[in-house]
């Protein structure tokens, strides 16, 4: 069976929680990243998504250069142990509908990050067909109002549309 340290990537680069978000954007943009774990030392306290940027930081209209990742991060977080058997850390990653993971020591210190890119890659692509699915559902938005902020391209009404 294997383990999660077998294929996690290992010298993952993390955010402190008073660093500032744009620092985030900034240091996702260099890495190619959309996620990077938050830790204070080495104990690892949330994660930071784009999509936590975008939504909870700039939609709100949260000055980003000042303010820190602590505010938006995700502290309600999924991670597994280094020693975990793949197939475990997979049945995370399925059931919170994710596709990275954290992986700590059983001090709670950040040792890696376990991806679906690593599994496929390390040749375990057995394992990942089934979860693969089940972790990548199709998203469901909720399209019961109208969104100003989707105009007629989210199916919100256009302004002829408005003067019908």
């Amino acid at each position: 069976m294997t383990q999660v340290h077998e294929l996690m990537t290992r010298g993952v680069r993390s955010m402190a929680p008073g660093d500032s978000i744009a620092l985030a954007a900034q240091t996702m943009e260099e890495l190619d990243v959309g996620v990077l774990p938050v830790c204070d030392g080495k104990k690892l306290v949330g994660v930071v998504t784009d999509r936590d940027i975008a939504v909870r930081g700039v939609a709100r209209g949260i000055p980003l250069q000042e303010s820190p990742v602590k505010q938006i991060m995700s502290a309600d977080l999924c991670w597994c142990y280094a020693d975990d058997s793949v197939d475990d850390a997979l049945g995370k990653m399925s059931e919170a509908q994710i596709r990275r993971l954290p992986v700590v020591d059983h001090d709670k210190r950040l040792v890696g990050m376990l991806s679906l890119g690593d599994v496929a890659a390390k040749g375990q692509t057995t394992t990942t067909g089934q979860p693969l699915g089940s972790i990548s559902e199709p998203a469901r938005p909720n399209r019961s109002g109208i969104s100003a902020a989707s105009g007629a391209a989210g199916g919100g009404e256009s302004s002829s549309d408005a003067k019908r």
